[in-house]
């Protein structure tokens, strides 16, 4: 494990063996139920049954609970081995069921094409650059030809990286985390990447997938003082 990942995990055990569930919201995030609708829940439910269905960085499966009670056979995998333990609860508590792995978003622990999607959910932005090269990579390897990815991921429009002092650049996208007090996310001191639109659409394209939705989604913070922007990208693989 590198030194940087390594950073991650230590980071997000202590947050989720320290705040337990407050560690992580419980309801599941926007853009993936949008992306679950546009794609899957004119299935009928013996369809999706079928379908298996990849988070990475899943965290206590504040978004996977709902993937499973949708009726899709669930996986999650974190590199945090407190969070898996918090996302079985949070599966127990919605009686459903997922299969869930402790491990690297970069090496993951699947065969080839067995997925007909993976979502990442604000989970991929802690890898810096030559890490990020290495989950795209991944990421096609264990979709389904025609498979779906979609990626909720930090925009370099936000405010948190044009003004990041006195956080340090580790690389042109990747942050030492974020250092700035009043910035949001501030406290996140493990490394923290942003990217634009084109820029995301390109390192796709170069992996082996196909854009076909590529949008923002910013919000403000301190009574409109800042914003913070996400891209949402889903692509297919080709």
């Amino acid at each position: 494990m590198s030194d940087n990942i390594d950073k991650v995990k230590n980071w997000y055990d202590n947050s989720y063996s320290g705040s337990g569930f407050a560690a992580q919201r419980r309801y599941p995030n926007e853009e993936m139920l949008r992306f679950l609708g546009r794609n899957f829940f004119g299935m009928p439910r013996e369809v999706r049954n079928e379908a298996r269905v990849l988070e990475v960085g899943c965290g206590s499966c504040a978004n996977l609970w709902v993937v499973a009670r949708e009726g899709f056979d669930a996986h999650g995998i974190d590199l945090s081995s407190e969070s898996i333990v918090l996302g079985r609860g949070v599966l127990a508590h919605w009686g459903v069921t997922a299969d869930l792995k402790v491990g690297s978003m970069s090496e993951m622990p699947y065969q080839d094409a067995f997925f007909d999607s993976v979502f990442d959910v604000f989970s991929s932005y802690c890898l810096n650059e030559s890490d990020f090269e290495k989950f795209l990579q991944e990421t096609w390897r264990i979709l389904k030809v025609g498979a779906k990815f979609l990626s909720y991921f930090p925009s370099k429009a936000s405010d948190a990286f044009l003004n990041h002092s006195p956080s340090e650049l580790l690389d042109s996208s990747t942050l030492n985390g974020i250092y700035r007090e009043n910035s949001p996310f501030s406290g996140n001191h493990y490394p923290f990447r942003f990217t634009h639109p084109e820029e995301y659409k390109k390192a796709l394209n170069k992996h082996g997938f196909e854009v076909i939705y590529l949008e923002t989604v910013t919000r403000t913070y301190r009574s409109m003082g800042e914003q913070f922007q996400h891209i949402v990208v889903e692509a297919n693989k080709i």
